[in-house]
This record gives C-alpha cells, structure tokens and sequence, in this order.
C-alpha cells in the first residue's frame, strides 16, 4: 500500500470544510433571497428610491458608451493616419471619468440589488419585484418611466409575457420567512 504524506489528506480535509462551508453560505443567501418578497404597496413605495437610483446608473451607462465610443475613434483615426498627434492629458481624464461612471454605475445597480430588486436591463431600466401570489413566487414589473407598477410576470416569462396586476395580486400578502 503506498503511504500518502499527512499533507495531503490535511489538504483534502481542507478543501471539503472550504467547499461544504461555501455551499452552506449559497443556499443560506438563496433562502435569504427568496424570502424577500413585496406586495405592490411596498413596491411602489420604494420606486422613488430606485428610479433615482436607476437614473444614476443608467446616466454613468451612457457616459462610459460615450467615453469608449470616443476612444474607438481616437484608435480608428490613428490607425489610419499611422500615427497622429494625441492629447494624453484630455484622453486620460476622459478615461478617468468613464472609471468613475463605472463605479457609480455598480455602486447604484449593487444597492437597488441590496433591496432584494433585480436590475433585469439598464437600456430601458427594467426592474423586477419578487411577489408572493399564494405559494408561487412572481415577478412585479417596473419599466423605467412608468408612473407606477402595473404589470407582472412569471418567474420563467421575460418583459414579452407581462401581464396587468390583477386584484389577486393587489390583495396579496408578504409571505412569512421560512423558520
């Protein structure tokens, strides 16, 4: 029988308390997360938060477009021309600035996140609310603009499938936190 150094197998046991203690972490996140639900009140009552929040990300979005289209064509026209002339200092604080828009554009998609809202698409600003409809869990649907939250969605179903709240929905309640 060949004899296997201690290392190893403290290496082994190792990895396993690691991946078990990761595991046990992802599914207390997932519970977590499907635990958050609103009700529509609830949802709209956060919508002034989210909308200025989803406005700043969307802002930053289109600023970094802005930045990486200009350095494209910085790129472009000096390929062609074999080389020209470059204002280092203007391209690096523009470079600064799509840094910056991209921090902020993280930083409001990761707090709308913390409410437990998804950001499903920054073009149009589109956030889903999870909802409790009796044991199924849906999706309120938001579309940036829109002056409340009409519209809802199953789980599987994108914005194509949205459908107008019903008063099912309008009278459902929070559902309670797993024990």
């Amino acid at each position: 029988m060949r004899r296997v150094p201690r290392y190893w197998s403290d290496l082994r046991e190792h990895r396993r308390r690691v991946i078990e203690r990761q595991t046990e972490q992802t599914l207390a996140r997932l519970e977590l997360d499907m635990a958050r639900t609103f009700t529509v009140a609830e949802a709209e009552t956060l919508l002034p938060v989210l909308e200025s929040l989803l406005r700043s990300a969307i802002e930053a979005k289109t600023l970094i477009e802005d930045v990486e289209a200009e350095q494209q064509v910085l790129a472009n026209r000096i390929f062609l021309n074999g080389g020209t002339r470059v204002d280092v200092v203007a391209v690096a604080r523009r470079r600064v600035e799509r840094d910056k828009a991209l921090q902020r554009a993280k930083d409001a998609v990761a707090e709308i996140d913390a409410t437990g809202v998804q950001v499903k698409d920054l073009d149009i600003g589109l956030l889903d609310f999870p909802c409790a409809m009796g044991d199924e869990v849906i999706l309120l649907c938001w579309k940036y603009g829109e002056e409340r939250i009409e519209f809802w969605h199953g789980m599987e179903e994108g914005f194509q499938g949205r459908k107008p709240i019903d008063e099912r929905i309008l009278r459902g309640k929070k559902r309670e936190k797993p024990n």
